[in-house]
């Protein structure tokens, strides 16, 4: 199973991933909460263990931020044995919650167990998920939703944020789009790329005429920015 670890003490997040990689685990670490997200939104993850207290977004708020799209199984680490905590995480969609320090021993159990709980003959695994601030791309149900809400999108709409949101940052000309999007050869400027991308802004963008995704390279083409992400 894929695992995704986030843990801003790095011995613990090395040790987490070592003793979870002996039992034949993926996994996937991350420093920070905001990081966990992104990770999160970019790889399959069958199960997430998170520390409450850390930088840029703490472990409450990732839990918040993924209960929005996942039921993915998540267990709390903690260094606070409080009870008003526990009531928080388990409130906000938690499976489970362990008070540091904890044996090693124990964590492997636990994790054993919401697996198996997942491997019922009703577990369908997470779907693939692409995220970029405020976007998430379901690429198996093809939707899109900013904020949780959904956007109504064409299909070619859909499919020009699909090839940005899977290569952020990556400056495309009109040309590469269209072999991309359209599949056929571009020939001639007929303003299709042009009136897509309008379009589409005006549905992800808070202001369309000062975009914070969908960036304009003049003289080039458009990328995707990540610089969107908060």
């Amino acid at each position: 199973m894929n695992i995704l670890i986030a843990e801003d003490e790095r011995d613990l997040r090395e040790l987490l991933k070592l003793n979870l990689e002996k039992e034949n685990h993926e996994i996937i670490c991350a420093k920070n909460g905001k990081e966990a997200l992104d990770l999160f939104g970019s790889n399959q993850v069958d199960l997430g263990i998170f520390d409450v207290m850390m930088p840029e977004l703490d472990g409450f708020n990732l839990l918040r931020k993924i209960r929005e799209i996942s039921d993915v199984p998540v267990i709390m680490l903690t260094a606070r044995d409080m009870d008003m905590d526990k009531l928080l995480g388990f409130g906000l969609g938690a499976d489970d919650y362990l008070v540091k320090p904890f044996s090693m021993v124990e964590l492997i159990a636990r994790v054993g167990v919401q697996l198996k709980r997942r491997q019922g003959s009703t577990y369908q695994r997470p779907p693939k998920l692409l995220t970029i601030g405020e976007l998430v791309l379901d690429t198996d149900a093809c939707s899109v939703y900013k904020n949780s809400r959904q956007i109504d999108l064409n299909a070619k709409e859909y499919l020009l944020l699909k090839h940005f949101m899977e290569n952020p940052e990556r400056v495309f000309t009109k040309k590469q789009l269209y072999s991309a999007v359209w599949n056929e050869d571009y020939y001639y400027d007929d303003n299709t790329i042009m009136v897509h991308i309008s379009h589409l802004r005006g549905k992800i963008e808070a202001n369309s005429k000062q975009p914070v995704y969908l960036k304009t390279i003049k003289g080039i083409g458009y990328k995707l920015s990540k610089g969107a992400v908060k």
